[in-house]
């Protein structure tokens, strides 16, 4: 079910972000600019649900290192965690909310990306 609509959000969303983007691999390369551009990385985050294509339980804390590549990027943005040690996972994003020791400009772009998503919005 989607959430209540955020006026100031959507206008970000389409004037900002999937502007000028005429299809589904152009709405995608511009989330992925704009989370690669907004986001701070190393940023901790928390798992606020499971899922089944991701190892992370609930209430888990993670270090977000970057963004996947884009080309992992097409139909759900990923980022790149620490697992195990030095090994590198690609979960989903809005799978994960940043802690409040986040950076505004991360916290406002994941935000941004966990409300299409809760939207119900696509590509």
């Amino acid at each position: 079910m989607a959430k209540a609509k955020s006026l100031e959000r959507e206008e970000r969303i389409e004037m900002e972000i999937v502007v000028d983007a005429y299809g589904p691999e152009e709405r995608a390369m511009g989330w992925y600019c704009y989370l690669e551009d907004k986001l701070s990385f190393p940023f901790t985050a928390a798992c606020t649900a499971v899922r089944a294509i991701s190892p992370l339980k609930k209430g888990d804390e993670v270090e977000v290192l970057a963004m996947a590549e884009s080309d992992e990027c097409q139909h759900e943005m990923f980022v790149m965690i620490r697992s195990g040690g030095k090994e590198k996972l690609g979960v989903p994003l809005s799978q994960l909310k940043p802690t409040s020791d986040t950076d505004e400009a991360t916290i406002q772009a994941v935000e941004d990306w966990r409300y299409w998503v809760g939207q119900g919005y696509e590509f």
